[in-house]
């Protein structure tokens, strides 16, 4: 068939463009526009080997091989096909696993079914000279292209190089157009914009209980357990000690079937993290907020595979985005605008079933993971911010951004 696809091992081409642009191969050093990326990448196919695209696959890694935001904006563009391999993290540092062997199985397929006349490499792993030894044998053209590297040297094996039918080296003015070192460390490409809303929930201010330093026991409170006088069937029990902060092992109690609430002090407080740092929130929400319905309360069988269709087409996974399509559904389905009013007071705090939902929404799409083994809280103010933002919309009511 006279038309070509072109293979793109994600990893070599956004870490050698990493290295090139920002010095070194982390790809958290960059920003990619993924959609003008695409369009050069077929461009520079068609021009180079002469024949019309059939298909780009985009080869990455990705933790328990769930797509991440960047996989989901690129699958639903035309023409892209995105494969997943798994991405473990071992002595510190991410690594991809399976990710060349399955470059090479749609290698092999590919030219086995003649699929294309050629094929385009965008790698510079050596495991993969076997695919290309046998797409040759199959009568397929393989054209090689490298990212420019930062040291001037290659960074592709030079067993592909010497394999290859042609070779062409993207330089620095081609993969500008569509990637930019972030400014970290005196790189002097501009930082993105931070968005307003996430900045105002950061600087909320706190009260003095959550900046004076950990809480000390009370001096009433012994530091061991007293005995107390023995029961009447002669074994001695320990006196509870004093409770300030219900533990999980009472709120699981509290929620048990059937349960009896043990009275709890007036002074009991939960700790709520939403906001800039630890603070007290009262341990009952107020009424109007727990009566709200959450989104599946409100939702319909037809409206739920319609949310998944939107989700997998449409929805790119970016936390603001995806905390205002979640409340736009919400409010949508809610129809209660006085309800919406007081739920506008509330800010920032998220009614609590509410805000579990919309969290347990964003976890599809690969937000919440770990990330370098800490739970990137940026990304919860960012959901929270979009979640904001369209009830803000929705009662035209305008927030003071906090300082930056």
């Amino acid at each position: 068939m006279d038309r070509c696809i072109v293979l793109v091992d994600a990893g070599y081409l956004l870490g050698a463009a990493a290295s090139l642009l920002a010095g070194e191969p982390s790809r958290s050093r960059i920003t990619v526009d993924h959609a003008a990326l695409i369009q050069g990448l077929r461009d520079r196919a068609e021009s180079d080997t002469g024949r019309p695209l059939l298909r780009i696959y985009w080869f990455d890694g990705a933790p328990d091989r769930v797509p991440q935001p960047e996989h989901r904006r690129l699958r639903v563009m035309p023409r892209v096909t995105v494969r997943l391999g798994a991405l473990t993290r071992s002595d510190g540092r991410w690594a991809q696993k399976g990710v060349d062997a399955a470059m090479h199985a749609e290698l092999t397929e590919l030219a086995r079914n003649r699929a294309c006349s050629d094929v385009v490499l965008v790698t510079g792993d050596g495991d993969l000279l076997p695919g290309m030894m046998a797409a040759k044998e199959h009568g397929v053209a393989v054209h090689l292209w490298a990212v420019q590297a930062a040291d001037g040297d290659y960074n592709q094996s030079e067993d592909l190089v010497a394999e290859a039918d042609e070779r062409r080296v993207l330089d620095r003015a081609w993969i500008t157009k569509a990637v930019r070192a972030k400014e970290l460390g005196g790189i002097c490409a501009p930082p993105p914009v931070p968005r307003p809303e996430i900045a105002a929930i950061l600087s909320a201010p706190l009260p003095e209980s959550a900046l004076s330093a950990a809480p000390q026991r009370p001096a009433e409170e012994p530091e061991h357990p007293t005995t107390a006088p023995a029961a009447s069937n002669g074994v001695e029990e320990r006196a509870a000690p004093a409770k300030g902060v219900p533990t999980p092992k009472d709120l699981a109690a509290l929620r048990a079937p059937g349960a009896h609430p043990a009275p709890q002090p007036t002074s009991a407080t939960l700790r709520w993290s939403s906001d800039k740092g630890w603070v007290d929130r009262p341990a009952a929400e107020p009424a109007e907020a727990a009566s709200l319905p959450t989104l599946a309360q409100l939702t319909t069988a037809e409206q739920r595979w319609a949310d998944r269709e939107e989700d997998i087409t449409t929805v790119g996974g970016d936390p603001y985005e995806v905390g205002q399509v979640f409340a736009r559904r919400w409010l949508e389905r809610l129809g209660d605008q006085g309800r919406l009013q007081k739920l506008s007071g509330m800010y920032p705090r998220i009614p609590h079933r509410v805000d579990g939902e919309l969290l347990r929404y964003a976890a599809r799409f690969g937000l919440l993971a770990h990330k370098d083994d800490q739970i990137d809280e940026h990304d919860r103010y960012a959901i929270r911010a979009g979640f904001w933002r369209e009830i803000d919309v929705r009662t035209a009511t305008e927030r003071t951004p906090g300082p930056e």
